[in-house]
């Protein structure tokens, strides 16, 4: 999820924190017309491809969509089936920037369209609800510009819902520059250290679950750790010359590796692949 939900969350973000450059290339406007600070929305949506299970080795394609807005100065975004509010207010001035707020998530991993007869034959998993905060540091006017953005992210959620009952704490880093007035690239890295119940839940084999499926039992992923890396870019380009108001194209790419105890699990080293690959294409909308 994380390989397609980050570039999205860029694609968001971008049409905040480009907005001066971008509008003052496309109309002639000073930085003094544009107010940052100011109330926003901007939706996505598109269509995204995707591993069918996270550690398979075939792909499905489905309709993603994205959201974020800022009011009164506190920012808000999705990521995927997340939802992120930043409760620190946001003055929209260029220098260091302290982000923190709660986040909620719907984990809708191997609950349905698994691609793989194997893997179907263990069953379906129960959509975790979970529930956390994040954290971070965003430093805007680092290298090409003063509206390029440097971020360290950390996150932590659980469910609370009664799946795998567990948690996932993420750290991340991330960059984003405008290219020209009406173009914007952005890239991200990020890892995922889940809790013994992750790694139990959907990863492990248990007997019965190897006689249904035909694949070797499995307890070596009952442990906390490190599951996987991930990497991902986006590209957007502006179609009616302002991206603060109007409309624009994105396309994302991302890649995730697992890692470990997790790369072994037989629904990854024999029915699937450690290797992640993702994308989209879409197009946003800003109001």
């Amino acid at each position: 999820m994380r390989s397609i939900a980050k570039p999205m969350l860029w694609l968001s973000l971008l049409f905040a924190a480009a907005t001066p450059a971008l509008a003052q290339g496309s109309t002639g406007a000073s930085d003094n017309d544009i107010d940052i600070g100011g109330d926003r929305i901007t939706i996505g949506a598109g269509l995204a491809v995707t591993p069918s299970y996270i550690g398979s080795d075939s792909t499905i394609a489905l309709p993603t969509l994205a959201i974020q807005g800022q009011v009164s100065g506190l920012s808000f975004n999705s990521q995927g089936t997340a939802f992120y509010l930043d409760a620190i207010p946001d003055s929209g001035k260029p220098g260091w920037k302290l982000q923190l707020g709660p986040l909620a998530a719907l984990r809708l991993d191997r609950n349905s369209m698994i691609d793989d007869s194997a893997v179907a034959a263990l069953g379906k998993r129960r959509k975790a609800l979970e529930l956390g905060g994040w954290a971070g540091i965003q430093r805007t006017g680092v290298v090409t510009s003063p509206y390029d953005t440097l971020s360290f992210g950390l996150s932590y959620q659980h469910d609370v819902s009664g799946a795998h009952r567990s948690a996932i704490v993420s750290p991340s880093i991330d960059y984003a520059t405008p290219l020209s007035h009406t173009a914007y690239a952005s890239i991200s890295l990020s890892a995922d250290h889940v809790g013994r119940g992750f790694g139990r839940y959907y990863y492990d084999v248990d007997a019965a679950g190897s006689a249904a499926s035909g694949l070797p039992a499995y307890t070596g992923a009952d442990k906390a750790g490190w599951k996987d890396w991930n990497a991902s870019m986006l590209l957007a380009h502006s179609l009616t010359g302002n991206l603060t108001h109007g409309l624009g194209v994105f396309v994302t790419g991302g890649y995730g590796r697992l890692l470990g105890a997790y790369r072994r699990s037989p629904i990854v080293d024999m029915a699937g692949s450690p290797n992640q690959w993702s994308g989209a294409v879409g197009l946003a909308y800003s109001f």
